[in-house]
C-alpha cells in the first residue's frame, strides 16, 4: 500500500510538526522541480542540536531534536537519483542513515520520560518507523495509538489524516476512506492534496478506481511540487488504464493554452 503518512514535515518557529504547516519549508518543496529541501533540513538539525545543548532537559527540545534526526535519516531513500518520489513502502531502507536513526531513537525515551507533549510522540512514531524492517513489519497499532494521543495533545485535522493512514494499514483500506471520507466533507483540508491523494490511494485498493481516478484528479490540482506531480499522474494513468478508458495526453488535463497552471 502506498504510504502517505512519510511525505511532509514543515516547520514552525519552535520545530517540526507533520500535524501543522508553517514556515519555512521542511523537507518537501511545496512547490518546483525539487522534492527535498536539503538545506532547510540541514539547518533545522543544527539549530535543534543547539537548542539541546543549551536546554539538554527539556523533553520537547529532546523531542523536536529526536524527530528531526529520524525523519532526515530517509532522504537518501525519498527519491531516485533522477528525481522520482519514492513513499515509504517502497524505499530502499538500506539507504536509510542508520547512525541518525541510533542517535534519534536513544533520545525517544528521555523525551517521553515525564509527560509526553507532541514532539515526543512524533519522534515516538517515527521511531516505529525506523525499527520495522519494512511497512507490513511496523507496529501499526503501537503507531495508531501514538496518533490518539498525538490527537489529544495537539488536535487538527493532519493529525487526523496521518490517524487515518494509519488506521488503514492497520484495520484495511476501508476503515481508513470512511476516516478520510469525513475529514473531506468537513472542509478543514480543504486545499490540500494529501487528502484526496490518500484518498486516492484507498479508492484504488479497493478496486473502485473510477473513484480513485478523481481523487488523483483532483490532488493533482492541488499540488505544486513536480516530483509529487510525476507521482501523481503515474498513479493516475495506472487506475485509468484498469477502468478501460483511456486518458487524455495530459493526465492533470492541465489548459494547453496555461504552462504555468
Amino acid at each position: 500500500m502506498t504510504v502517505w503518512a512519510d511525505r511532509r514535515v514543515r516547520w514552525r518557529a519552535a520545530g517540526p510538526r507533520r500535524s501543522g504547516a508553517g514556515v519555512p519549508e521542511g523537507y518537501a518543496a511545496s512547490s518546483g522541480p525539487q522534492l527535498v529541501r536539503t538545506e532547510l533540513a540541514d539547518e533545522a538539525i543544527r539549530l535543534a542540536r543547539l537548542l539541546h545543548r543549551l536546554l539538554p532537559r527539556q523533553p520537547e527540545v529532546t523531542g523536536l531534536l529526536a524527530l528531526l534526526l529520524l525523519v532526515d535519516a530517509r532522504r537518501a531513500a525519498r527519491c531516485t537519483a533522477e528525481g522520482d518520489l519514492v513513499l515509504l513502502d517502497e524505499q530502499d531502507r538500506t539507504l536509510w542513515d542508520r547512525d541518525q536513526i541510533e542517535e534519534g531513537r536513544r533520545l525517544v525515551p528521555d523525551a517521553l520520560a515525564n509527560g509526553p507533549g507532541p514532539y515526543a510522540v512524533q519522534a515516538a512514531i517515527a521511531a516505529l518507523h525506523s525499527e520495522a524492517a519494512d511497512v507490513a513489519g511496523t507496529d501499526w497499532p503501537q503507531v495508531v495509538a501514538l496518533y490518539d494521543v498525538l490527537a489529544r495533545l495537539a488536535p487538527s485535522p493532519l493529525v487526523e489524516l496521518n490517524r487515518a493512514v494509519a488506521m488503514a494499514l492497520r484495520d484495511g483500506p476501508a476503515v481508513g476512506l470512511r476516516l478520510l471520507d469525513t475529514l473531506d466533507e468537513q472542509g478543514r483540508l480543504a486545499g490540500y492534496h494529501l487528502l484526496p491523494a490518500a484518498r486516492a490511494d484507498l479508492l484504488r485498493r479497493l478496486s473502485r478506481v473510477e473513484e480513485a481516478a478523481a481523487a488523483y484528479r483532483r490532488a493533482l490540482d492541488l499540488v505544486g511540487n513536480e516530483p509529487e506531480r510525476a507521482f501523481l499522474r503515474r498513479w493516475l494513468a495506472e487506475v485509468v488504464a484498469a477502468a478501460g478508458r483511456p486518458e487524455s495526453s495530459s493526465t492533470d488535463r492541465e489548459n494547453p493554452d496555461d504552462p504555468e497552471r
